[in-house]
């Protein structure tokens, strides 16, 4: 069949799927708002997995779409465009910029590259390492941040040793979703690694007061063995779908990078600068909130504001950004570290799929989809407690695909506190592997802030991911299901 013709019947079919949907489809009979909600998201889903139109194309349907519907006003939903997390995204990649610009991103994968060796699953282990045990701490999108740059420069200097084109692409891609997916990995192994955590923790307190069974201790005695295993699985599926026999680094001896390093010399004032804010802000995001440990809680510098809530990550990137723009160069005469026509690099495509996924989130809780799908765990009842552990992951897992992982648990956890009242259980046996499943979100470039941004180097092919994710999804719920039911069960 004609190419063009395909474009065309699948521009067509994401409509046509969702007119069906709204018109023949009464998912909640009192709510017509639910069915609404799901025609958006299954036309957005056949846009975006078989590309007919550009991603940020897709990225503007909730915009058009939702208002029209009458699932929220236009005003609300330009709103989600403009989330806090899309202010991260620009000052890390300002950060990134600078570092680029002075070629820091050069020495720090050179260095990284002179320890890990040359061979492309030990390259691919030594990032996701990397990037799992700083998300330990850290939420995932301020550790892909932090990484961003010296991955890049990292693939760069393998690129000119992989001859075919497309095993670069393989290997590029590799590289990239590692980097991701063990940051959204790396924050289920403590109560502070992602913010769905902090808010489990905190809803659990709220809800059983009585009840002290919930320690730092408790979730890492889960979190950390659950995490490294699936990192493993996830480390082992990259390496197969990617790297099995299709990548092949040639006439690269295991000194080269050592050799290259030492002819880098030493730093200079811009690269100085530079690292200065890089470590600064790195310092900042690991300290910016408590840190609750058994026996003591680690004060947050954020409690020097009146109101520590109204800091964030984004207020630590933005700064650091600012600062780039004042310190002068002794290079460039005239001159700051980082100039207006360096950060036009920013592609704003992938500012607009950051919006549609928490527009996306919004008319998930707004129009009730959310709430529909989290009570279909009411059908739980009555069946073993493997199944109904199951049966949580996977629920809480496809809503974490669409919604922010904050907003799946902020949904999750009240029907959890219902449903434990319902089938008298531990409540933790319910809550923690819905916590969990709310970090899993492997398939969508939207599903994640760390997805999005590795996706929009555009080495990674969506079809590549959407099979990768699917799999690691499983594994997830898998593991999640069996750790919970031997551990808390």
């Amino acid at each position: 069949m004609d190419r063009n013709l395909t474009k065309y019947l699948f521009i067509a079919l994401g409509p046509l799927v969702a007119i069906c949907m709204w018109t023949f489809t009464e998912l909640d009979p009192s709510n017509p708002k639910v069915s609404h909600m799901a025609g958006i998201a299954l036309w957005m889903s056949i846009w975006w997995f078989t590309e007919a139109v550009g991603l940020a194309v897709t990225a503007l349907v909730p915009f058009l779409v939702m208002p029209l519907l009458g699932l929220a006003d236009t005003k609300s939903v330009a709103q989600q465009y403009t989330d806090s997390i899309i202010f991260l995204f620009i000052g890390g990649f300002m950060l990134a910029f600078a570092i680029e610009k002075w070629n820091l991103h050069k020495r720090i994968a050179i260095k990284i590259l002179s320890v890990v060796g040359t061979r492309p699953h030990n390259i691919l282990l030594g990032v996701m390492l990397s990037s799992y045990l700083i998300s330990n701490w850290i939420s995932n999108t301020a550790t892909t941040m932090m990484l961003f740059g010296a991955v890049l420069a990292l693939i760069s200097e393998t690129d000119e040793f992989i001859h075919n084109s497309k095993s670069k692409n393989h290997f590029a891609a590799a590289i990239l979703l590692g980097l991701a997916f063990s940051a959204t990995i790396g924050g289920m192994a403590t109560p502070v690694g992602t913010p769905p955590n902090m808010y489990f923790f905190k809803a659990y307190k709220e809800a059983f007061p009585s009840l002290n069974d919930l320690t730092f201790l408790k979730w890492a005695t889960i979190g950390f063995p659950l995490s490294a295993v699936f990192l493993i699985c996830t480390f082992l599926v990259l390496r197969f779908y990617f790297l099995r026999n299709k990548v092949i680094i040639t006439n690269l001896d295991k000194n080269h990078f050592k050799r290259h390093y030492g002819t880098l010399g030493r730093f200079s004032y811009e690269e100085k600068w530079i690292a200065s804010i890089f470590i600064a802000c790195m310092l900042l995001w690991f300290t910016r909130a408590d840190l609750p440990f058994e026996t003591f809680t680690f004060r947050g510098w954020n409690h020097i504001f009146s109101n520590p809530k109204l800091v964030d990550d984004a207020t630590v990137a933005i700064a650091a950004a600012l600062l780039l723009f004042l310190i002068p160069s002794k290079q460039n005469k005239g001159e700051a570290l980082l100039e207006w026509e360096d950060a036009k690099k920013i592609r704003y495509d992938i500012i607009l799929m950051f919006g549609s996924g928490f527009a996306l989130a919004y008319g998930f809780d707004v129009s009730g989809l959310s709430e529909w799908l989290a009570h279909c765990l009411a059908a739980l009842k009555g069946i073993p407690l493997f199944f109904i552990i199951l049966g949580i992951c996977l629920i809480v897992t496809l809503i974490s695909e669409f919604a922010s992982n904050i907003a799946s648990i902020q949904l999750a956890i009240p029907v959890m506190v219902a449903l434990q009242k319902d089938l008298d259980l531990p409540p933790l046996l319910l809550m923690i592997p819905a916590t969990f499943a709310a970090s899993l979100g492997f398939m969508l470039p939207v599903a994640t802030a760390a997805n999005t941004i590795v996706f929009g180097t555009k080495r990674i092919d969506i079809k590549d991911m959407f099979r990768v994710g699917i799999v690691l999804d499983v594994i997830g719920i898998i593991l999640i299901t069996v750790f919970c039911f031997l551990i808390l069960g």
